[in-house]
C-alpha cells in the first residue's frame, strides 16, 4: 500500500482558513439574508461548503489524504490541490485551477450582487422586474451563487465535500426559487406568468451567456 510520505503543500494555515470563513460568511448573510426557515436551510448547506472548502484549502487537505490512504494515489508530486496532483501538473496546474476558478468566481459575484440590487430598487417601487439581467434568468442572483461557488468549489480547489454538496446548493435554491415565483405570481398574476413561460429560471439561452457577463458590469448607482 503507498504510504503519504511526503509533505504536502499549502496547508495548515488555519488562522488564514478561518478568516475567510468568516469573511465570506459575512457575506454571504449579508446579500441573502435568509428569514423564513426554507432560506435558512439554503443558506446553511452553502455555510458548510464554505467551512468544507477552506477548511482543506488552507487547514487539512482531507481529500487527497482519502485519496492517498484508500485509494491508492500514488503520484510523483502531491499537492492540496485536487487538479494539480490528479492531472500531475505540479504548480503549474494549481495556477491554471486557481486562475479559471477566480474568473468563474468574480463573474459570478459580479452577477450575484447585480441581481440584487435590480431586484432591491424593483421591491422598493412595487414593480416587477423583468429587464436586464433579470430578462436573461429569472433567478440571476442565484445563477451568480452557483457560478461564484462552482468556481472555487468545482474549478479552483475541488473536495469531496465541496463536490457532494455543489448539488444539494442547487437544489435546495431551486426549492427555494420555485416558492419564491409563487409568491411573486400571486402578487403580480398574468404579467408574471407571461415573464415565466419566456425567461429560463437560472440558465441563460446559449447565446445569451456573453450579454449576461457583460451586463453584471452595468452596476447602477
Amino acid at each position: 500500500m503507498f504510504i503519504m510520505t511526503e509533505p504536502i503543500f499549502h496547508t495548515g494555515a488555519w488562522a488564514i482558513a478561518l478568516i475567510a470563513i468568516v469573511v465570506v460568511s459575512w457575506f454571504l448573510y449579508r446579500y441573502l439574508a435568509p428569514s423564513t426557515w426554507k432560506e435558512w436551510a439554503s443558506v446553511g448547506v452553502v455555510q458548510a461548503f464554505i467551512i468544507a472548502l477552506y477548511a482543506e484549502m488552507y487547514g487539512f487537505p482531507l481529500t487527497i489524504y482519502l485519496l492517498v490512504r484508500f485509494f491508492g494515489l500514488d503520484q510523483g508530486y502531491l499537492s492540496a490541490s485536487l487538479w494539480s496532483t490528479l492531472l500531475g501538473l505540479g504548480e503549474t496546474g494549481m495556477m491554471i485551477a486557481m486562475l479559471l476558478g477566480y474568473t468563474i468566481s468574480f463573474a459570478g459575484i459580479g452577477i450575484f450582487l447585480q441581481g440584487w440590487r435590480q431586484l432591491h430598487k424593483a421591491r422598493q417601487e412595487n414593480r416587477l422586474v423583468t429587464e436586464s439581467l433579470y430578462g436573461l434568468v429569472r433567478h440571476p442572483q442565484y445563477t451568480g451563487l452557483f457560478m461564484a461557488l462552482a468556481g472555487e468549489g468545482l474549478v479552483h480547489w475541488p473536495t469531496v465535500f465541496s463536490v457532494a454538496l455543489f448539488p444539494a446548493i442547487v437544489a435546495a435554491y431551486y426549492f427555494l426559487a420555485r416558492s419564491e415565483e409563487r409568491k411573486v405570481e400571486e402578487e403580480f398574476g398574468d404579467a408574471y406568468r407571461v415573464y415565466r413561460r419566456q425567461v429560463p429560471m437560472f440558465i441563460p439561452r446559449w447565446d445569451q451567456w456573453r450579454t449576461m457577463i457583460a451586463t453584471r458590469e452595468d452596476t447602477p448607482n
